[in-house]
């Protein structure tokens, strides 16, 4: 099972995560979020771990430049898009950088998660809780058993409410191909909780062993 620990704004806690096995880690950048990183840290960051692990860069409905920029300077090895770019945003930014792009959608309902059908040319996909306002960190879980419905051959990641004890129960019943956490991997926004992290990675492990 591949485990991402997103939320990430301290060097600590990539090193962490890091140590404990973690396939990604997640730098946020997206200003409203509580967790949204420092640029100067998350290149020293990326500049520390991208030969160890997958660095994350996750964006909402930023430029393209922006983003091509932000990944150079942090040493991007995967892009997470949780806004509204469509296919051919996520083709060129790809092209750009070349790192690989993960899609996110906010799942509300069968016709929201066949959306994410549109990205085929993508690296992976993530299904994250629906919320009006907010793109992730809502600390609320997708409907797993919708998630039985998809179709599409892009690998999976299941986002959107997991910690150290549902995160088994949600693989159960949704089969994806990695899982990623962030609130419920906390002390307090932004700040991981190092038993909560260790935990988690080890009960999505077990279950998928």
């Amino acid at each position: 099972m591949h485990v991402k620990i997103c939320g990430i704004t301290r060097h600590e806690d990539a090193e962490l995560a890091v140590s404990l096995g973690a396939w990604a880690i997640g730098l946020i950048f997206h200003e409203p979020s509580p967790r949204a990183a420092d640029v100067a840290v998350a290149a020293e960051i990326g500049a520390a771990f991208h030969r160890r692990v997958e660095v994350c860069g996750v964006f909402v409905n930023r430029p393209l430049d922006e983003v091509a920029r932000l990944a150079d300077v942090c040493r991007l090895s995967m892009l997470q898009l949780h806004g509204d770019e469509g296919p051919e945003y996520c083709s060129e930014i790809a092209r750009q950088t070349g790192a690989k792009v993960m899609k996110a959608a906010r799942v509300k309902d069968a016709a929201s998660l066949q959306a994410l059908s549109a990205f085929r040319r993508v690296d992976f996909h993530l299904v994250d809780a629906h919320h009006p306002d907010l793109f992730g960190g809502t600390g609320e879980t997708v409907d797993w058993e919708l998630l039985r419905t998809r179709r599409s051959k892009v690998p999976l990641v299941l986002s959107g409410g997991l910690t150290p004890d549902n995160v088994a129960a949600a693989i159960e019943a949704a089969h994806p191909w990695g899982v990623d956490s962030a609130s419920g991997t906390e002390a307090r926004p932004g700040i991981k909780d190092p038993s909560k992290v260790q935990t988690f990675i080890e009960a999505a492990r077990m279950v998928a062993a």
